[in-house]
């Protein structure tokens, strides 16, 4: 997962498709952004997963605006401190970060909540008579 704290940029997009296309070629699976992001719709369409603040939006490339400052540092996207080798979990509702050092009981104690909800809606299901969608499965 890519993070980046780029949060001062203003209204410009420092990331966009290509660049995601290029880190998905060395192996990173996402993208979180404190800053802009452009290229939605192609971001989109390439199915990249990227969490972003949705009101930074960026409006355009402008070449040579940015510079790796450094890799493989914490950094702080959202007021969160995010450390290398942290595990981050995001979906549509927003993104978590979790410190390796607690991903094993994070993970445990995220699927008893998870099996527990699925049966909960499994049964409201049934009770409405409404067909079960996948999420429940």
């Amino acid at each position: 997962m890519i993070v980046i704290d780029n949060q001062g940029d203003g209204d410009t997009g420092s990331t966009g498709s290509a660049n995601i296309l290029v880190w998905k070629e060395k192996g990173a699976v996402g993208l979180v952004s404190a800053g802009g992001v452009r290229d939605t719709d192609e971001i989109i369409r390439q199915k990249n997963p990227v969490y972003m603040d949705l009101t930074k939006r960026g409006r355009g490339i402008r070449p040579g605006r940015n510079e790796i400052e450094s890799v493989q540092k914490p950094v702080v996207v959202g007021s969160v401190l995010v450390n290398p080798g942290d595990m981050i979990v995001a979906d549509g509702d927003g993104v978590i970060v979790v410190p390796r050092s607690q991903a094993v009981f994070v993970a445990e104690m995220a699927q008893i909540i998870l099996d527990s909800d699925k049966a909960a809606r499994r049964d409201l299901f049934e009770k409405l008579g409404i067909e079960k969608d996948f999420t429940v499965e």
